[in-house]
């Protein structure tokens, strides 16, 4: 086990693990998601009964997590501007072409009407345009996916509408130049921590739209702060393993959610920067999270109308293999295309700059 190095010795190492680690959170939330694609019942998600939490759930925790500190690195050492352009041609693109080939390729092939019906179909415009434009994921194209438990064909994006705030909750602290008060960080953690389980001490279930409108910020702002006190901030495997402990020692209590959501913040970046086995295969120059976790759902729910019968396990090798080969394309022909006009247009900013 790793102990004792800090976050900014991690980063001078000449390789990290966080690619392995954000593609592992992609296919767990594609594992995650075949169960409840074939049944339609959530609970039927791994870790939903013991956790309180899907497998999913717990990935998309990693991914801001991730995130967190990733980009407000880049908005730190690369200023405003070209962290506007990276974080939009970092998302955009690949949600366009998603949106687009999901609605016009895949919906034309799967949908149980005729071609100029489908196309002459409102509702296929208004999928494209809430998709791209309030990341809706639960709208629905006509006659497609009818007779599956869910009906809506890009179920994962409601995360990038989170995913964004983010970036503009951070970009609005870069501006206004709070992010040299680093203390600040670990203060807005704790009041999230403490506003999130206050909302838990109240009577019935807490609605799932506060919970996760304070456990991804919560999340993502720890991420930001283990950057933000690179210097000093530690990571420790036995502490993490601690944390994780202390999380299941809460467990039915309200301050289950703000310990496990900060364990696992603290967990994934200790498994990025000090990973137990260093090598670097696992920071490989391809990044096939963003299109696995865009493509997943889609897949599944194709595979299941073609398949209706076959259960969750049965399906789960050929989604994970179909999905992979789907954002390799992503990849390859959408995605590796925007980073190299990022760098292009960085590049020609930075000559105009000199």
């Amino acid at each position: 086990m790793v102990k004792g190095i800090t976050v900014a010795a991690g980063l001078a190492r000449p390789h990290n693990a966080f690619g392995a680690a954000r593609l592992a959170l992609a296919l767990l939330v594609v594992v995650s998601h075949g169960f409840s694609v074939t049944t339609g019942l959530v609970l039927d998600e791994p870790l939903a009964r013991a956790t309180g939490y899907t497998l999913g759930e717990h990935a998309v925790n990693g991914f801001f997590a991730v995130s967190g500190f990733l980009v407000t690195m880049s908005l730190m050492r690369r200023g405003a501007r070209d962290y506007v352009v990276a974080r939009a041609l970092r998302i955009v693109p690949g949600l366009v072409a998603a949106t687009l080939a999901v609605a016009l390729g895949l919906g034309s092939l799967m949908t149980s009407l005729n071609l100029s019906a489908y196309w002459g179909d409102p509702a296929l415009w208004r999928f494209i345009q809430g998709t791209l434009t309030t990341f809706k994921s639960n709208a629905a194209l006509p006659g497609v996916f009818s007779e599956n438990p869910f009906r809506f064909p890009m179920g994962t994006v409601w995360t990038l509408k989170y995913e964004v705030l983010c970036y503009l909750g951070l970009l609005a602290a870069g501006l206004l130049g709070t992010l040299r008060w680093r203390w600040l960080a670990p203060l807005l953690v704790a009041g999230l921590a403490v506003a999130l389980a206050a909302a838990g001490l109240r009577e019935g279930e807490m609605p799932k739209g506060l919970e996760t409108s304070l456990r991804l910020p919560l999340i993502f702002a720890a991420g930001a702060a283990l950057f933000l006190y690179a210097d000093r901030a530690t990571l420790s495997w036995p502490l993490a393993l601690a944390l994780l402990a202390l999380a299941a020692l809460v467990h039915g209590t309200a301050l289950y959610p703000p310990v496990l959501f900060l364990a696992e913040a603290y967990g994934v970046l200790c498994l990025g920067l000090a990973p137990p086995i260093r090598h670097p295969v696992l920071d490989p120059r391809a990044d096939l999270s963003y299109g696995t976790y865009l493509y997943g759902w889609p897949v599944q729910q194709s595979l299941h109308a073609l398949f209706p019968t076959a259960s969750a396990w049965l399906l789960l090798g050929p989604s994970l293999v179909l999905t992979l080969a789907v954002a390799a394309l992503s990849w390859r022909f959408v995605e590796r295309p925007a980073l190299g006009w990022k760098a292009r247009v960085m590049g020609k900013r930075r000559e105009a700059l000199a």
